[in-house]
């Protein structure tokens, strides 16, 4: 059985409390994660399950995270866990109500506390391996996050992103104090290395059948003609 240690504040014991915390994650193991315990409300059927291009977007999502690290899970939510689009996986269950793609991600973290997560939702289908390499490569473990910015404001796009150890920590700790802030806000109290994406077509999620075609369409446009403005 393996025990893990649950991290109550940034230091995670008495060895590590002269250690600045900003240095707490420069060795923490990178494992990833698939955001998949959404309602797809607006898509009318479970997002996870649909195929695009022939695959599954849960089966492409993990396809993609297993490219860049050895470990993966999916976040579900608990009335999820025996849904057999999401069993061929190892599975972590939400723990917490409200929050959004947060619980997945909170869940992850209180499994593997020692662990950063490279996160990403189950509903980018133009999403690309080579982006996750790419982003896995300009890991910085001193800055809370590291995330790419795909927007002219330069907002971190948290779907698609590094979450260190120390900075699941203190959202985990906010989130019990009753906070209840989404994963940008998240982002934005906890300023990530930032990324700046051209591709910005494999960032938008999949929210309905209409948007699905139109990502569909914008797939099969040759590399070097495609769409870089997000339009």
């Amino acid at each position: 059985m393996t025990i893990f240690v649950r991290v109550t504040g940034v230091r995670e014991h008495r060895g590590n409390r002269d250690r600045p915390a900003r240095l707490m994650s420069a060795a923490a193991p990178l494992r990833g994660l698939v955001l998949a315990g959404g309602r797809s409300e607006r898509m009318g059927t479970d997002k996870a399950g649909i195929r695009f291009e022939g695959v599954t977007l849960l089966d492409r999502a993990v396809a993609l995270l297993l490219a860049v690290v050895a470990d993966v899970w999916v976040a579900v939510r608990a009335d999820q866990l025996d849904d057999p689009v999401r069993t061929a996986y190892k599975l972590v269950a939400d723990q917490q109500n409200g929050i959004g793609p947060g619980a997945g991600l909170l869940a992850a973290h209180a499994h593997y506390p020692e662990s950063a997560w490279l996160v990403i939702a189950c509903d980018m289908p133009l999403l690309d391996a080579g982006t996750l390499a790419e982003l896995v490569a300009a890991r910085d473990p001193e800055s809370p996050a590291t995330a790419w910015t795909v927007s002219t404001d330069g907002l971190p796009e948290p779907l698609c992103a590094i979450y260190e150890p120390v900075t699941l920590a203190a959202f985990r700790s906010h989130v019990a104090a009753g906070g209840r802030p989404g994963l940008r806000a998240w982002l934005q109290a906890y300023p990530p290395k930032l990324l700046t994406a051209s591709a910005k077509h494999e960032f938008i999620s999949a929210n309905t059948r209409e948007e699905l075609k139109s990502l569909s369409a914008v797939a099969h446009i040759p590399a070097n003609r495609k769409l870089h403005d997000g339009k």
